[in-house]
């Protein structure tokens, strides 16, 4: 049976917006789910950034993620590999992996890079679920998140900018652009 797993990072940040390359993942989230959009299972984790440890004020009100959050988590060096023990049982199932945009998978690359880790999601097709529902829509621009489940009759789910919410809200909007 197919899984589609949905990635979704929050990352350290401050008004305005840093760089990719400046940027540091505080939290991820991920659903893994099936062809319906159904949780099959999921993941959520705070990572201790190296470089900025301590958070801007804007990043913590954008998030709700607290500075004790981040001070009692431990670096991607530990929680990635968590990450992939978890994903493990399902990756001969898994059909692609899915982030609203290209941030996620650029911030994952860069920091995979960054601190030398390896992720069997290298070998698995990443779909840019922001660009396909805009496509399937027939969208002169892709859409935020929030806009796009208004525009499909749903409400968000949970606390935006918190990466589990954000991934589960993410996988519903899949079965919207998956072939029938």
């Amino acid at each position: 049976m197919p899984h589609w797993l949905v990635i979704d990072l929050e990352a350290t940040t401050d008004e305005g917006g840093w760089p990719v390359t400046e940027m540091e993942i505080i939290e991820i989230g991920a659903t893994l789910v099936n062809r319906d959009g159904r949780e099959v299972n999921h993941f959520q984790r705070f990572v201790r950034p190296l470089r900025r440890p301590l958070l801007t004020p804007f990043c913590r009100e954008l998030t709700h993620i607290t500075q004790a959050n981040i001070d009692n988590a431990a670096p991607l060096t530990e929680v990635w590999p968590a990450f992939e023990r978890w994903l493990a049982p399902y990756h001969s199932n898994l059909e692609s992996w899915v982030s609203w945009g290209d941030y996620d998978r650029k911030q994952l690359l860069q920091e995979w890079q960054d601190q030398r880790l390896s992720s069997v999601l290298g070998q698995v097709p990443h779909m840019n679920l922001k660009q396909r529902f805009a496509k399937a829509r027939r969208l002169e621009r892709p859409l935020g998140l929030n806009a796009a489940l208004q525009l499909a009759g749903l409400q968000f789910c949970g606390q935006q900018h918190r990466a589990l919410e954000d991934a589960r809200n993410t996988a519903r909007l899949l079965p919207l652009v998956l072939p029938g």
